[in-house]
């Protein structure tokens, strides 16, 4: 890691102040008062939100803190689905809208929490009976549609713990992320629908559980009525055929605190992606309090996550966050330039969506596309938008506020990341919003700015982006890698670093620039440089590969390799085309490089590691800094 840098910044940037009826009416109204209270007494702070929840068995403790590892809500029992139904079904939000999905074609289905509850509770009655238990893995691999987070919730009610796969991913990702996992059950759809043309999700799952010896059924949604799949009786069973005969009951399994929620995998830097393990209590009090306090939550909001519960920011505030809140949310199978770039002004217009949560690459796009389309819809029943996944540049912010939000909305920029499992930093609504800066840690998380002693740096100065102490919904390991786990805590001493840079401004606000590691983000999705290196290796006129990340005006970052030859092969076009088929095949679209070079060697060190950041300099025309380890 780099020592810290200087960063141009603008410490007199303009401010966007909020009308004062939301500071007035926000679940966190004054966040001065509350941050200083939970400075003072941290557990005292976090007791009272995991107080308004259900539990079987109340906590003991509510943190043990023996550095690197955390537990919370010590020797309590849970189960977080019993947060996310029964309690609503139990209540006043029995025949409340749940869950609104709109489809590509515009078919449209609505569950309310009484119905959401039995949907639920028959496939984990149907998982039971095929044989899955408490701590069986179960991955999931569907696209967006109900019948997914039915799939998750369900895992969570019989203890099972899901690995939800990204819908996008080709066939290599999926046998690792499944062989990893040693996953027991399947469950997929036969097809997903993208820009009105059907992609065959069975076809990969076919070829990706042949490596993979663990997985005893696998299970079809089949949406394809007119021409149905054709099922291998011997492993694999129809959805709808499984819940057939099942009871619309099923007990919660009591959970203990830290028992394992689910894993979810994310790209790293030595080429296998990461396999993240969120516990149940510590991330149910997580996502609920920042489900409720960030976007300051009320009961008749219509709620709209655009990503996919693949991801994160699916896991968390798509399905346990919103549910636990008891909130209307809206899933959608359309992507925001289909038909035609009003898709999602149209929904946000016929559902009357309040709360808008999207990337940044997709304000960038609507951007491109012009103000037409947003003004063509009727958008006041927006009253605040979100922003996640990678920083929000200044000119998207001020489009996003002045176009989307009319001027009047305030806008959460969001940052977090898998590991954190809920959102870390971010500016409370009510308080005045700085394009570029995402803003504080919220009540709850204490993050600071340092350079690589641990030391905070200066206003101005950027470094490394840390959280100095544990907050609940933290991960808890990386599957079968404990050491990977506490080089995020020993990496940087007594903090948890992060891996982004970033830069704190004299008003405490926090800028967060980008990776410090060996992580590509596009279009929201974070791409590990290893994982593409390996797919391009795995072709037979590959010998070596490097990739980088370079600036995109529309996805952030775009993909370049470069490619050294075996013997016997030669660059064309033809062979372009190939390579970047081949990692698309093996890994999905959103890896796929968009430029490749083919070149005769790589910057390495001396002990053979690449050496990326100078071919990223070199690419961009900057200065590649300290090269005195280059090998040549």
């Amino acid at each position: 890691m780099k020592e810290s840098f200087d960063v141009p910044l603008v410490e007199d940037a303009k401010y966007y102040e909020v009308d004062k009826s939301y500071k007035d009416n926000a679940r966190t109204r004054d966040y001065k008062k509350t941050y200083r209270e939970f400075l003072k007494a941290p557990d005292v702070f976090w007791e009272k939100i995991a107080g308004e929840l259900e539990w079987f068995r109340k906590w003991d403790r509510v943190k043990e803190w023996n550095y690197p590892y955390a537990k919370w809500f010590v020797n309590a029992q849970c189960n977080i689905t019993v947060n996310c139904l029964d309690r609503h079904v139990n209540d006043s939000r029995r025949n409340k809208v749940a869950l609104i999905w709109r489809g590509d074609d515009e078919e449209e289905r609505i569950f309310t929490y009484q119905k959401l509850y039995h949907e639920v509770m028959r496939f984990a009655n149907g998982l039971k009976k095929l044989g899955v238990r408490k701590g069986d893995r179960v991955c999931i691999y569907m696209p967006i549609i109900p019948e997914q987070l039915i799939a998750m919730l369900a895992c969570a009610r019989i203890g099972a713990v899901h690995s939800v796969v990204f819908g996008g991913f080709g066939v290599g990702a999926l046998n690792m992320r499944i062989q990893d996992a040693a996953a027991k059950v399947v469950v997929t759809a036969d097809i997903s629908v993208r820009r009105g043309k059907s992609i065959s999700l069975k076809a990969i799952v076919d070829e990706a559980i042949i490596n993979a010896p663990s997985v005893e059924r696998v299970i079809v949604l089949i949406r394809d009525k007119e021409q149905p799949v054709e099922l291998h009786k011997e492993i694999e069973i129809d959805y709808d055929e499984l819940i057939a005969d099942v009871p619309s009951e099923c007990p919660a399994e009591v959970m203990d605190a830290e028992d394992p929620l689910f894993i979810l995998y994310t790209s790293g830097s030595t080429g296998a992606p990461k396999g993240i393990v969120h516990t149940c209590a510590g991330y149910m009090v997580g996502t609920y309090y920042t489900t409720l306090h960030v976007f300051d939550l009320k009961d008749n909001d219509v709620y709209w996550c655009t990503a996919d519960p693949g991801w994160i920011t699916g896991h968390s505030y798509i399905v346990y966050g919103p549910f636990c809140a008891g909130a209307t949310v809206v899933i959608a199978e359309s992507t925001p330039d289909y038909p035609d770039p009003g898709s999602y002004w149209k929904l946000v217009q016929d559902l009357g969506v309040t709360i808008f949560y999207t990337a940044p690459t997709a304000i960038r796009m609507f951007m491109k596309v012009g103000e037409k389309w947003p003004n063509a819809y009727d958008l006041r029943s927006l009253r605040i938008l979100g922003s996640v996944g990678e920083p929000l540049n200044p000119e998207a912010f001020e489009w996003y506020y002045e176009m989307i939000g009319k001027k009047k909305c305030p806008i959460v920029d969001t940052w977090w990341q898998t590991e954190t499992g809920m959102q870390m930093v971010t500016t409370m609504i009510g308080e005045p919003m700085r394009p570029g800066f995402a803003g504080k840690a919220i009540p709850g998380v204490v993050a600071d700015v340092v350079d690589k002693d641990g030391k905070p740096v200066k206003p101005g100065t950027g470094g490394f982006l840390v959280m100095r102490e544990p907050w609940p919904a933290m991960l808890r390991t990386v599957y079968k890698n404990d050491e990977r786990y506490r080089k995020y805590w020993e990496t940087i001493k007594d903090c948890y670093t992060a891996g982004d840079l970033a830069v704190k401004g004299k008003d405490g606000y926090i800028m967060v620039i980008g990776r410090a590691d060996d992580i590509i983000i596009v279009s929201g999705h974070n791409i590990g440089t290893a994982e593409v290196e390996s797919a391009l290796v795995s072709h037979k006129a590959v010998a070596e590969a490097a990739v980088i990340g370079k600036p995109d005006p529309m996805k952030g970052n775009s993909i370049k390799a470069f490619v050294i030859l075996r013997v016997g092969h030669t660059p064309s076009d033809k062979l372009t085309s190939d390579l970047i088929y081949h990692v698309r095949m093996t890994l999905g679209p959103i890896a796929m490089p968009h430029e490749i070079e083919f070149v005769d060697k790589l910057p390495k060190t001396r002990s053979g590691k690449i050496m990326r950041r100078v071919l990223k300099a070199k690419e961009l025309g900057i200065d590649p800094g300290d090269i005195s380890t280059l090998e040549d």
